[in-house]
């Protein structure tokens, strides 16, 4: 069995590999390091979890241990597609130069680019850096990259999926001709295939495992919910996910729960807080100092469940990690193995599983077709079908009582007021209230003078009584009998309007009081 001391390492790599309490390489190490010792370009393809990272940081300690970096110009250079994965790696050299004088600086959005200058300024061996902000740098003139010897391409595949193949292009252009490529990827798409023909000379291909292929330590299960409508459909699968949680118990004692929304994030993240369960979510709208708190506080222990988009997918190493919970089917079928493969890591058991409902049936094609195998179903079980059904009957309630609300607030009103007045106020009994006066007189004051539902301060029985003795008086005698009010209407015109009654509205009145008192 091959061993680390086997592997021509420098002494001081050795020791801190001991230190770290590992005596035996991976696959992907053990295939990739004497190759890359050698001074030849590499092309390692394994699944996620395998140690890749590894596999190009201790040989590049190696052969940097002599010389010396120069201001502005890195003596090497590793780009990962995601911050997380960047700061992971600066780790991991940090675990196994920690004996050498060696210096890196990390080159990530969301941090400052006064203080990545001062590192760069110094002169660095190692320069860790995500595409994107090494172009920052080197368009704003702080960063040479002619001096390059040694080139690393981790996660090539998720880089391709993120858009930053045009990038490492023009920057593979920025580096020497001769410089040592290391490309790792976990699965070989076409694209990535032409760039390795391109950039990399007669590489040594390393390729330990199957492309796309699952770990044989992670158990997977996929639970199919039934349909129901969609705006239950979210609520239906945050209960199922509580349930399964519940269901595992102690043997989930941290997990990783993936949604393909960043919104589906943080609702997910708050459903399960709100039930008790210690979750925090992260994902690439959240500020890089709170995305490295809460994927520290997940390494540590601190937190039980860390509920992600597919920023945490790829490259993240988390030994302990028991279960990955896929709250939506990945989009991308290669993001499947990236998931799952977060648990079940370094020869350690995981289990995975899956939520779907019958709108991811092409999903569940694509993954199965990848990876070649049939995903064992789970059992819904018959504590889920009440679940579903409630939840899908209380949505149904809820829109139900929202929708008529409009309609039956006019119906009910109309209900209870009396017959003329529901065909004056009901627009449906225009026709109706139009041919009501047909039936009744005009001139006849009794069946205008019904006392209708109005309030009480506005209906005055005993003036309208005097009101109507003293029609033909003086308006002294009117003002007199009207409680000493000047109504400031003239005689001469004629009997009063039919269409008000016997009733004088009060806004119309306290208008011709005003004009008489101007």
């Amino acid at each position: 069995m091959t061993k680390f001391s086997d592997l021509k390492l420098h002494a001081k790599v050795l020791k801190a590999i001991d230190d770290a309490g590992y005596t035996t390489p991976t696959p992907i190490q053990a295939g990739a390091i004497p190759p890359a010792l050698e001074g030849r370009d590499v092309l390692g393809i394994a699944q996620t979890g395998t140690g890749k990272t590894a596999a190009f940081t201790m040989p590049m300690i190696t052969l940097l241990n002599r010389g010396r970096a120069r201001a502005r110009m890195p003596r090497s250079l590793v780009l990962a597609p995601t911050r997380e994965l960047a700061a992971q790696v600066a780790e991991n050299f940090d675990t196994y130069a920690k004996y050498t004088k060696l210096t890196k600086a990390l080159l990530i959005g969301g941090v400052s680019f006064k203080e990545q200058d001062a590192k760069i300024d110094r002169g660095v061996d190692v320069l860790i850096a995500t595409p994107g902000r090494l172009l920052d740098h080197f368009e704003r003139g702080k960063l040479i990259l002619s001096d390059v010897k040694v080139m690393v391409v981790d996660e090539a595949d998720r880089m391709l999926d993120m858009g930053f193949i045009p990038d490492i292009e023009r920057i593979f252009q920025m580096t020497p001709f001769t410089r040592q490529t290391l490309f790792f990827s976990a699965t070989m798409a076409p694209e990535i295939e032409r760039i390795t023909n391109t950039f990399l000379s007669n590489p040594e291909r390393i390729e330990v495992a199957r492309q796309a292929t699952t770990s044989d330590t992670i158990t997977q299960q996929l639970f199919e919910l039934p349909g129901t409508r969609r705006d239950a459909q979210a609520k239906q699968k945050r209960d199922f996910l509580r349930k399964l949680i519940d269901q595992e118990g102690e043997k989930v004692t941290n997990g990783i729960i993936f949604c393909n929304r960043k919104v589906d994030v943080d609702v997910v993240a708050k459903s399960l807080k709100k039930y008790g369960h210690d979750a925090e979510p992260i994902h690439g709208d959240l500020d890089q100092s709170h995305r490295t708190r809460t994927l520290e506080g997940f390494r540590n222990g601190e937190i039980r469940f860390l509920v992600a988009s597919d920023v945490a997918a790829r490259g993240l190493d988390v030994p302990n990690v028991s279960h990955v919970f896929n709250f939506d089917v990945p989009s991308h079928a290669e993001d499947y193995v990236h998931r799952i493969g977060r648990t079940g890591r370094a020869g350690r058991l995981g289990a995975a599983m899956m939520i779907s409902t019958p709108k991811d049936d092409k999903l569940l094609a694509a993954i199965e077709s990848l990876i070649k195998s049939t995903i064992p179903r789970g059992e819904v079980g018959e504590q889920q079908a009440p679940v579903s059904k409630a939840s899908e009957a209380d949505a149904a309630a809820e829109n139900k009582e929202e929708r008529p609300k409009s309609r039956s607030r006019s119906r009910s009103r109309s209900s209870s007021k009396p017959k003329d007045e529901a065909k004056a106020d009901a627009p449906e009994t225009v026709a109706e209230s139009k041919s009501a006066p047909k039936q009744e007189p005009k001139a006849e004051p009794k069946a205008k003078s019904e006392p209708k539902a109005k309030p009480e301060p506005r209906a005055k029985p005993e003036p309208k009584a005097s009101e109507a003795a003293s029609h033909d008086q003086p308006r002294e005698n009117q003002s007199r009998s009207r409680g000493g009010k000047g109504r400031g209407r003239n005689e001469d015109r004629g009997p009063k309007v039919v269409g008000l009654g016997d009733h004088l509205p009060t806004f119309i009145e306290k208008s011709f009081a005003d004009r008489r008192t101007d």
